[in-house]
């Protein structure tokens, strides 16, 4: 079931700013990425899915209701949380977290409790005088005690130390048992790759690859660094071509070659015949996947060819 629907969306601020033709789909108790530098288009397309502005053309929906339509009905089973954060400053934790309370018709503050012990939250002092670490714990609880179904995250553990981050990443992996359904914006790849099911890659406001996560996880294609003993050994690898070179660095006698796993038994055939000082498989992450894309030098269509997956 799709809990998340973004159609065509296309919002233009002109100077080539705002989202372009964004399509994608979030699915009952997925947890998905969307991932991409500041300015990429990430919050301008999470605005438009709460409602909070009109697009140009296309739509988004929540639960098969249009998002700007009906925003208030949305929000109702909604958890959002906001990569720019703005409280009332003359509230206490307390006074917020009751106003919001009241706001949502909350009478069952059980989950509150959870979170702020969870968060190691202390409410009590003025939000005035919070640090951005206290209000990004605060935005938290105050955005999940409702216990909603479907979670908004815009670029969630800014301002928490790593410690709050790793509970933070905890927490989306318990309301993911749970079922719940997330939508995940960041740049931080640690905390994409930990969490979600599938993953967007967002650029100049254009996705440019959608990729599930085991897909990379599982990656059939691995790349070794090896270093040469000689360079007689080094300069004959170079010259027979017998496998895929990636790289070279003729000094250190070192080459980064490409090897399909159905390849793996010639290969060490292939290197039985040289000296080596070492062999070692160099594991390709998400931030290499997606810096296939963000490569100044390539244009989308290259930097697809690049990935190797």
């Amino acid at each position: 079931m799709e809990m998340i629907l973004v159609e065509h969306l296309t919002k233009d601020y002109g100077s080539g700013r705002g989202v372009f033709d964004v399509s994608f789909s979030v699915q009952k108790g997925e947890v998905f990425g969307f991932l991409g530098p500041n300015g990429a288009g990430k919050t301008t397309t999470i605005r438009h899915i709460m409602g909070f502005s009109k697009p140009h053309t296309g739509r988004t929906s929540v639960l098969g209701i249009d998002s700007w339509i009906n925003p208030s009905e949305i929000q109702r089973d909604l958890g959002y949380l906001p990569g720019e954060l703005a409280f009332p400053q003359n509230l206490s934790g307390l006074s917020f977290i009751a106003m919001m309370a009241k706001l949502r018709g909350l009478k069952d503050m059980s989950k509150m409790e959870y979170l702020s012990k969870k968060f190691d939250l202390d409410p009590r002092g003025s939000i005035k005088r919070m640090s951005l670490g206290t209000k990004r714990k605060l935005a938290i609880v105050t955005a999940f005690m409702h216990n909603p179904d479907i979670l908004v995250l815009d670029e969630p553990t800014s301002g928490l130390d790593p410690i709050m981050q790793k509970v933070f990443t905890d927490f989306v992996l318990e309301e993911k048992d749970k079922g719940k359904t997330v939508l995940l914006s960041s740049h931080i790849f640690s905390e994409v790759d930990a969490t979600c099911d599938r993953i967007a890659i967002i650029k100049d406001g254009k996705i440019v690859s959608t990729v599930i996560s085991d897909t990379l996880r599982h990656n059939e294609s691995k790349v070794y660094k090896i270093e040469f003993s000689t360079e007689g050994d080094f300069n004959r690898f170079i010259a027979e071509e017998k496998l895929e070179i990636q790289s070279k660095k003729t000094d250190k006698r070192q080459v980064k070659v490409l090897v399909n796993d159905a390849q793996i038994n010639t290969f060490f055939t292939v290197m039985a015949e040289y000296s080596i000082n070492f062999l070692s498989e160099i594991k390709f992450t998400l931030e290499d996947y997606f810096m296939d894309f963000y490569d100044e030098n390539l244009t989308v269509e290259e930097g697809l060819k690049n990935v190797t997956h």
